[in-house]
């Protein structure tokens, strides 16, 4: 909690020296599109295969999850700082509050960069749902 607290005051630190102005009420459209993106960047860093190279040093691994992901276990053999990271990066609802903030940082200080990586990350999100869909037809007409 105090590492999430010192980044999100360095964080209102760097909007302030950028001298960048908050919103008075966040866009519809930026809210959808952040939302949607922190789901899939917390999903992505907590679970999918190809990160897990960055969650090895705090978690094992245990089986597949299906559909690239991974189950992973906190490491307890660990010290108290890594196993609380372990805990971090293994849950993505958790992740979910340090990249929604990242992001929401981002649209403040540099709006145009952080709105495309959004979108690409959205754009992911709805590949996924649609690749689940394909997926789930295809096998109702097997099954006719």
């Amino acid at each position: 909690m105090a590492t999430y607290t010192a980044a999100t005051a360095a964080l209102a630190l760097a909007v302030r020296a950028a001298g960048r102005p908050l919103p008075h009420r966040p866009a519809v459209t930026d809210v959808v599109l952040l939302s949607i993106a922190t789901h899939k960047l917390s999903r992505m860093l907590a679970k999918d295969a190809v990160t897990s190279p960055l969650r090895a040093p705090f978690t094992r691994y245990r089986a597949p999850a299906g559909a690239g992901e991974l189950h992973e276990d906190v490491r307890t053999d660990a010290s108290p700082t890594r196993h609380a990271v372990g805990e971090l990066v293994s849950c993505p609802f958790c992740l979910a509050v340090w990249v929604a903030t990242a992001l929401t940082g981002g649209l403040v200080l540099a709006p145009r960069a952080t709105r495309l990586v959004a979108t690409v990350l959205t754009a992911v999100t709805a590949s996924d749902f649609l690749q689940f869909a394909y997926a789930a037809a295809q096998r109702s007409q097997e099954e006719r």
